[in-house]
């Protein structure tokens, strides 16, 4: 089989899993597209993931309402050597890049970190690529084994459809090691905004805005128009004006939007590592040598604090 492990949140299948299916279906090795869902309370996410697979196994266990990585790749391969699992795919979030090794180990597979493509090279061969050099160059790997596992970049893949007869559902029992981390506490970002990863609309900003307060009144101010989330370059938020949730490139997140809407941004490549793959770019820069134009599809050359008031004044009519 061919096993996705899916992530979740608040009872809902995240945006990646959607993603890992449509690789799992391009890695060309047989067997049935299987999600596993790992956690404690999770009906309707096995629910939700059954109408993207061909099979779900469902662990719903007290002992993993909380991730931790050790559990996890216990768990995970655990799963994947009992169903014999030639493949294991793993979504390139944090938590994925933390546990992903552990369970390579343990299986002692070969590990192809963050892919952007997949495909079959012959038997027990998966091909894959990925970004090298922020970026600049596609590395192409070739992994020879009969279980391989693999960690997808966020929104490397398009989102799986749903099937019309949904996937039959399999409990599973599973042998789990002693926690050795606990989690003492969270704090969540309350926001009624789009989250940044799931986001099909990003405006961001960066420091040719001026100052904080320009940053939040125009760039949120035309995302609160666009329905879309917010992102902000690395000196943005090292000046303190936005989270570094919120931080677009090579040390924050990739996304890859069907409208990304770059603000007084440059367009360093640090930058560029985290959104060059986004459908269609359009750049706002005073600069018209900015290197930005250079992957945009749509220029406008001038002054964002011109710009910006008119565009938002404009959608609001």
């Amino acid at each position: 089989m061919i096993l996705v492990v899916a992530e979740h949140k608040d009872g809902k299948l995240a945006k990646s899993t959607y993603e890992l299916v449509t690789a799992a279906k391009n890695t060309g090795r047989d067997g049935p597209v299987t999600v596993l869902v790992l956690g404690s309370g999770v009906a309707a996410v096995a629910a939700e993931a059954a109408k993207i697979a061909e099979q779900v196994l469902v662990a719903d266990q007290a002992a993993l309402a909380s991730f931790d990585p050790g559990v996890w790749s216990s768990a995970v391969a655990q799963i994947a050597r009992e169903g014999e699992a030639n493949t294991v795919l793993i979504g390139g979030s944090r938590s994925g890049r933390e546990y992903s090794p552990r369970v390579a180990v343990k299986l002692d597979a070969p590990l192809l970190e963050d892919v952007i493509s997949l495909s079959g090279a012959g038997k027990n061969v998966l091909r894959a690529q990925r970004y090298t050099y922020l970026a600049r160059v596609t590395e192409t790997l070739e992994a020879e084994n009969s279980t391989v596992i693999v960690t997808v970049k966020p929104g490397a893949f398009t989102v799986a459809g749903t099937v019309e007869t949904p996937a039959e559902q399999f409990d599973v029992d599973l042998e789990l090691p002693a926690r050795r981390v606990t989690v003492t506490g969270k704090a969540a970002e309350k926001t009624a905004r789009v989250a940044l990863g799931e986001a099909e609309i990003v405006v961001a900003g960066g420091r040719g805005l001026g100052t904080a307060e320009k940053f939040t009144e125009l760039v949120e101010g035309l995302a609160d128009k666009l329905g879309a989330a917010v992102g902000a370059t690395r000196a943005v938020v090292d000046a303190g004006w936005r989270p570094y949730a919120e931080q677009v490139g090579q040390t924050g997140k990739t996304v890859q939007p069907k409208l990304y809407v770059a603000v007084g941004i440059s367009g360093a490549v640090q930058h560029l590592s985290g959104m060059s793959k986004s459908k269609c770019i359009v750049a706002i820069n005073r600069d018209a040598d900015a290197p930005i134009f250079q992957i945009a599809d749509y220029g406008i050359v001038g002054d964002v604090q011109e710009i910006l008031p008119a565009m938002i004044a404009e959608i609001g009519k």
